[in-house]
């Protein structure tokens, strides 16, 4: 089986995407390196340290009212309740200890640059990777302010590029829109319906909210745009931007199995390429 290195973009709720490729990966290849931005660096933290089962049982089990106890006014993610909440799932942890290596990039707002979180505690290295600036608040360690690491690099490449690995293979959350339909069973669509008469309701009845929102993807597809042709990966497995807000936490179930999905097809597309047999 091919060792690979799984570089894991930032993109909101769309992350949830990388939820499925992981799964859909571990079919055919060994992770043995994982570096991540963002929610990149949550699943990707989750998985490095063995808890992705538990992560997305969790995540697939959430209503409603779950998804919105982790909000506060106005509808700001508390990143201290996530976080206990990731921790009481997941447990302590130190990067340099995980069975799989782990890099969360986050930005260091006082000396502007990207940091590489490579040992330390796990999950404090993923919530300051993760603090999206105006979302989150900012994590402050040894006296640094740091925030999303998607400020400065959506898909971190550089960290994984001296692994000893067959390949790079990078998941890329700002890919161009399509219309992808994933079947469920009936109880299921009928709860995400639910979710989404709901969740618009709560946001979108909101100009403003949408304003900040196409601001942020906006920012995060230019950002990415030019740093995404310093290194290129062997396979990248492209994500469309239209499949999620990155607020909309409640699609979960079909964020996954689209990402299982998608990956399936980079994977026969590289196969045609002769990258992979």
């Amino acid at each position: 089986m091919k060792k690979i290195s799984l570089v894991l973009s930032g993109g909101g709720a769309r992350g949830y995407a990388h939820i499925g490729v992981i799964e859909e990966l571990k079919k055919h290849f060994e992770i043995i390196s994982i570096s991540g931005t963002s929610m990149g660096a949550v699943i990707g933290g989750m998985e490095a340290c063995g808890k992705l089962d538990a992560y997305k049982k969790w995540v697939m089990s959430l209503d409603f009212l779950d998804i919105f106890k982790f909000y506060k006014p106005p509808f700001k993610l508390d990143g201290e309740k996530i976080f206990n909440k990731i921790k009481e799932l997941a447990g302590e942890y130190k990067i340099e200890e995980l069975p799989i290596k782990f890099t969360a990039v986050a930005t260091d707002l006082s000396k502007k640059k990207e940091i590489w979180f490579q040992t330390g505690d796990l999950w404090t290295a993923v919530k300051a990777s993760s603090a999206i600036p105006g979302v989150f608040d900012p994590v402050i360690v040894d006296g640094r302010i740091l925030v999303d690491g998607g400020v400065l690099n959506l898909m971190p490449v550089a960290p994984v590029m001296s692994d000893f690995s067959d390949l790079i293979v990078a998941v890329n959350l700002y890919g161009e829109n399509r219309d992808i339909k994933i079947k469920f069973p009936k109880e299921i669509e009928k709860k995400q319906n639910l979710f989404e008469d709901v969740w618009n309701k709560v946001f979108n009845i909101n100009i403003k909210e949408n304003i900040v929102n196409k601001s942020i993807d906006l920012m995060m597809e230019v950002i990415f745009r030019y740093r995404k042709a310093e290194y290129i990966p062997d396979i990248e497995i492209v994500i469309p931007q239209n499949i999620a807000n990155w607020y909309e936490f409640h699609k979960a179930p079909e964020l996954i199995e689209i990402g299982r999905f998608l990956t399936k097809e980079a994977l026969q597309k590289a196969k045609k390429e002769g990258i992979i047999s």
